[in-house]
């Protein structure tokens, strides 16, 4: 942990400033420590990161399945754009705009948008529930301007109005309540700050009830053994590529369609491992952005992807 994320941080229960001790350096930075309140709630630097939970809680499948695809989809190990072109298509301004700009990343994964918004010039926090929290840090932890935390996104421990942008791309689907979520994190946004999400659609009715029903099993699944039997999505592409079947197929099983393998296997994986996946409409989400105060609204392609400014 770098030592300049003390000035962002607050207690999560009490909202008090927080003090180091007992601090180990490493490379410049805090390798472990406690992070104490006034109020006597202690929070440990453990591995770089400081926790500010106790567990992954509901977001195992994520410590999982970052662990095992660290670096799949980070663009500097891959040798592709894909994150950056996806954060892009996510945002309705030129990147180069998040330059010198204070930005959370909520719920950062293995890290790949941190990556993308540090390289353009942000100062970027990544949060996250689960362990993925760890790779992030491995991936890219050590480079300037980037800070990772464990924490809740549905009660960060950040002080209130600090950030300039706010991004959650494929998140707060994947909490107890997306809509609480969203309502937690426009507290630390500054005014005049802007907002961007993506949530899972709910318009492909035919797929969203057959990978619900699906989902009752797998979910229950052993994390080892789903993981494997979302490889056997791999080959099927093929098939799923044929014109009437294809679709008879998607119907009844859904799987990843994306060209390269591994893509298929994560992203197959990602759509049924997770405990809570909840899907939403335009008009629901305009909604929560219209009563938490945000304004000049923008839709874009991809599911459910709006754009915000807080007044």
């Amino acid at each position: 942990m770098k030592s300049q994320l003390i000035d962002f941080l607050c207690c999560p229960q009490c909202q008090e400033s927080l003090l180091l001790k007992n601090e180990v350096y490493e490379k410049e930075e805090i390798k472990e420590g406690v992070l104490v309140c006034k109020n006597a709630h202690e929070y440990k630097i453990i591995n770089f990161i400081p926790r500010f939970v106790k567990t992954d809680a509901y977001s195992s499948s994520f410590s999982y399945e970052w662990t095992r695809f660290r670096e799949t989809q980070l663009d500097s190990k891959s040798g592709r754009d894909l994150a950056e072109k996806q954060f892009q298509g996510y945002v309705g301004f030129p990147l180069n705009q998040i330059k010198g700009k204070f930005v959370l990343d909520a719920g950062c994964g293995m890290g790949r948008y941190t990556e993308v918004a540090r390289k353009y010039g942000a100062t970027v926090v990544g949060i996250d529930l689960s362990y993925a929290a760890d790779a992030a840090f491995k991936n890219i932890g050590f480079q300037d301007n980037v800070y990772i935390v464990q924490g809740d996104v549905m009660n960060p421990p950040f002080k209130k109005e600090i950030f300039d942008f706010i991004y959650s791309f494929g998140v707060l689907h994947h909490t107890p309540d997306a809509k609480t979520a969203f309502k937690s994190l426009t507290r630390y946004l500054k005014k005049g700050g802007q907002f961007s999400l993506c949530v899972y659609d709910s318009y492909e009715k035919a797929i969203v009830y057959s990978s619900d029903f699906w989902r009752k099993i797998t979910v229950r699944l052993p994390r080892r053994l789903l993981h494997y039997l979302c490889f056997l999505s791999v080959p099927l592409y093929y098939v799923y590529r044929l014109p009437l079947i294809g679709q008879i197929l998607k119907a009844v099983f859904v799987i990843s369609m994306r060209p390269e393998w591994k893509l298929r296997w994560l992203d197959t994986f990602d759509w049924y491992s997770p405990k809570y996946q909840s899907k939403h409409t335009h008009a629901e989400v305009f909604q929560w952005f219209d009563r938490m105060g945000l304004r000049d609204i923008k839709i874009f392609n991809y599911g459910v992807t709006m754009q915000g400014t807080k007044v």
